[in-house]
Order: C-alpha cells, then structure tokens, then sequence
C-alpha cells in the first residue's frame, strides 16, 4: 500500500506529500503535529483478495478471504514468492536451476539433491511403479524433441535413439548420501507433469499457517481449495475440450485439489493426427484415445501426477487405476466427446445444465465459478519458447 500511496502523490497538487505537511505544520494550534502518510492505517475491512501472476510458464491465481486487506495481499504475495521460489529450483528453462544442474550432471556422477528434490525424485519414481510406467519424469528425452509453436517432431530415427534414455528404472536415488544418477547417458528428466502441483500444495500449506481459512490456488490446470467459499462450496468447471467457452460439468468442492490434463493445452495438428504435449513414455507419441482427464485428490502433487497417467492409461486403464485407489476420484472425456467419471462422483457430478438452479443460495454465480482450463497453463511467454537447458 505504501508504494501505490507515493506513487499518488505524483498524479495530482492535492495529493503531494510536502505542501499537505507543510499546511499542518503551520496550524494556528500551538501543538504542532506531523501527519505521517507512510503510517496511515485504513479500518480493517474483512473481504476477497485475488493476485494473478505469469510464473513458470502459467497462470498462477490466488483467491483468498483475509479480515483486512494488507494481511490477505500479504498472503497472496508470500504465495507468488513461493511459485517464483520454486520456479527457480524446477524450470527446464534457466541454467542455474536444481533441475537443469541434475540434467548436466547425473549421467556423469551422482549428484546431491535438495531434500525438496530428493523427495520429488522419490514420489515421481513411486507414481511411475504404480502406473506401470504411464507417468514418468524421464520421458524429457523424448519431450524434449517437439517444439509444438515451430509444428515440430522428431523423425522416426531420432524418436528410436530417444526412446533407448526413456525409463524410470534407470534413475538410481541413494537415500544415505540423498543422490540422483542416471544409469544412462542421454537420460533427462522434466517435472513439469509434478512441480505445479507441489507448488499449489506448498501455497496453500502457506496460507493455512498464516490463518487463511477460505482459499483457491490454481497453477494452470492444477487447483487446490481450502476450506469452503464461506458458507458454500468452490465450484469448479471443467471445461470442455473441444468447444470454447463451454463447460461439460461443475463439481463443488472443499479442501481437495484438482487438476486436468488435455490435448487442447499445446498442440499442432499435420492432417493427420493431433500431436500434443501429453507424451506416453512407452512410444514417443501422443495418445489419442482421450480428450481430457480431471482428478481430483488430497494434494495437487497426486493429482497432477494422476491427470498425467490416466490421459497415458486411456478411460479403462485409467478408470481401473483410479478406483483401485482411495480418495481419488476422476471425470474423463474420451476421443469422441464422451464422459466418464469414477464411481466416487457418479452420485455427485453436476452436468452443466443442473449447474446453477436460480434462486438456490448453495450455488455460486457464474461471477465466481472456477473454470479449470489446461489450456491457459501455457503462456505465451519468453521462457516457454527457449529450449530446455543442457
């Protein structure tokens, strides 16, 4: 508030610090006082703060309710710290970065990892056991031979050569000496299917240890909610895939994180298929079975992670997966428009026609729906553009 305060008092004479002090100071009282415009407090007025910022190649939002503005633009800052902290330690894209230090080294020797990373590593390496190899951070091998703006993929020499650094059993983690090696030359790795997630989970832990009680984060197409959105649910769209600005079903939700994958976020199309970002580690390719997959979960770190394996997996795989586990719920839109949801929404899920009945107080307005859109997790931004860093 105090920088937007100096910066008024440039934009017109009745704001200007100097002449308004000098007009105290010459009071007829004989008790003269210093007005101090740096130290003027407003009434606390309790309300929502929204921030919006590009980071790590996405929109990153914070919706959050505070008793007064400074404390909730605060907290909405130390949320933005945070994704630029992770930033800096995740992104492909920055040479100074743990991920790109990693990519330099690991094949090379073992190289010690931040306990951040370490355990990242670990979960991603437990993710990918459990999908039978459908999610896995290795596949950057690969990913990285696309360039999806300049319509570029790999010819199918490269994509073979590539392939041969593809396979998560090849990251050798040593928990005493907390180390990462590839055992093989040529091998990268990418957390762009896992760090938004992580990021949303570490915002909103931080909110909650500020005393935030009512909040969304969201990092592109991963969300997280905490608590409710006073009195009623966060109701969160998911968008259709296909169609613009339409939406296939609304899921009112408290403290849970959700998170969508699709094949309209970057993509081209060469007359023949759809080559998109979502790559299955298995053949180098985009599958083509699925339109989107949403997965709902306790942290964003699984959701994410999830939306990723289960697009890989196709609906009865991915269907199949979802259900052997607990709490994780999924909606699917399959190649040719069609729903599918896991039995833990069939009972819940509000197709958009029943999404907001007029005059029911439960529902939110369509001023505060949150639309769950991948398609704006990739910016047009500089750093998505370079390539990944060697």
């Amino acid at each position: 508030m105090g920088e937007r305060l100096r910066a008024d008092y440039g934009k017109g004479p009745e704001l200007q610090a100097p002449r308004t002090r000098a007009m105290l100071l010459s009071s007829a009282n004989p008790i003269q006082r210093h007005f101090d415009f740096a130290r003027r407090t407003e009434r606390a007025v309790a309300g929502w703060v929204v921030r919006e910022e590009a980071i790590m190649g996405t929109a990153i939002r914070v919706e959050l309710w505070a008793p007064d503005r400074r404390s909730g633009e605060a907290a909405a800052a130390a949320v933005m710290d945070e994704m630029h902290r992770i930033d800096r330690a995740m992104s492909p894209h920055k040479p100074t970065s743990e991920l790109c230090r990693i990519n330099r080294e690991a094949a090379r020797q073992p190289v010690v990892l931040s306990e951040e990373m370490y355990r990242l590593v670990e979960r991603a390496i437990a993710f990918s056991r459990l999908s039978d190899g459908a999610f896995d951070i290795s596949y950057a091998a690969v990913g990285q031979l696309y360039d999806y703006r300049q319509r570029v993929r790999p010819s199918a020499d490269a994509l073979k050569a590539a392939q041969a650094n593809v396979g998560w059993q090849q990251l050798k983690l040593n928990p005493q000496a907390r180390t990462l090696r590839f055992g093989r030359e040529g091998m990268r790795i990418d957390l762009g299917g896992f760090a938004k997630g992580h990021a949303v989970d570490n915002a909103v832990a931080l909110l909650a240890r500020r005393g935030v009680k009512h909040a969304h984060v969201s990092a592109g197409g991963d969300s997280r909610v905490l608590g409710d959105r006073r009195g009623r649910p966060w109701n969160v769209a998911i968008r259709d895939p296909r169609r613009a600005g339409e939406m296939v079903a609304v899921l009112p939700l408290e403290d849970v994180s959700i998170s969508t994958s699709g094949d309209y976020e970057r993509f081209f199309d060469d007359g023949a298929e759809r080559v998109h970002h979502l790559i299955d580690p298995a053949t180098g390719h985009s599958p083509a079975g699925v339109h989107s997959v949403t997965i709902l979960a306790s942290d964003g770190l699984t959701s994410e992670a999830l939306s990723k394996a289960v697009f890989v997996l196709g609906v009865a795989r991915g269907l199949a997966l979802v259900e052997s586990l607990a709490g994780i719920d999924a909606v699917i839109v399959d190649a040719q428009g069609v729903l599918h949801a896991s039995s833990g929404l069939l009972q819940g899920l509000s197709e958009t026609s029943a999404a907001a009945a007029p005059g029911d107080s439960r529902h939110a307005p369509l001023s505060e729906l949150q639309v769950l859109d991948s398609q704006r997790a990739e910016l047009d931004a500089h750093e998505v553009a370079e390539q990944a860093c060697q």
